[in-house]
């Protein structure tokens, strides 16, 4: 996972105000740009329904005035091909730590 980003939460804003924190589960080079993946930071106060909603969130570097800016992805094909390769990612990892 890229140290770049700092801690494992990050709080990002949206386009209407709205601010979410997101723990940063991993970070991969593909089609030659930068992907990141995130959980929804869950609070102690939520109730087990909300958590059943929340899912892997795929956001792309972009670079925007010289500044890098975290967007979503173009289009439902590329956060299906982004997802299968973070799978194939986790998968591939998790491989290598069950031989050790």
């Amino acid at each position: 996972m890229s140290e770049e980003y700092g801690a494992n939460f990050i709080t990002v804003t949206d386009e209407d105000g709205n601010e979410f924190e997101l723990e940063h589960l991993d970070t991969i080079e593909f089609n030659g740009s930068t992907y990141l993946a995130f959980f929804p930071a869950v609070s102690e106060d939520q109730d087990a329904e909300e958590e059943e909603d929340l899912g892997l969130i795929l956001m792309k570097v972009i670079y925007e005035n010289g500044e890098e800016l975290l967007s979503t992805l173009d289009s439902d094909e590329e956060a299906q091909a982004v997802y299968d390769e973070f799978m194939k990612t986790l998968f591939e990892d998790e491989e290598e730590d069950g031989g050790n």
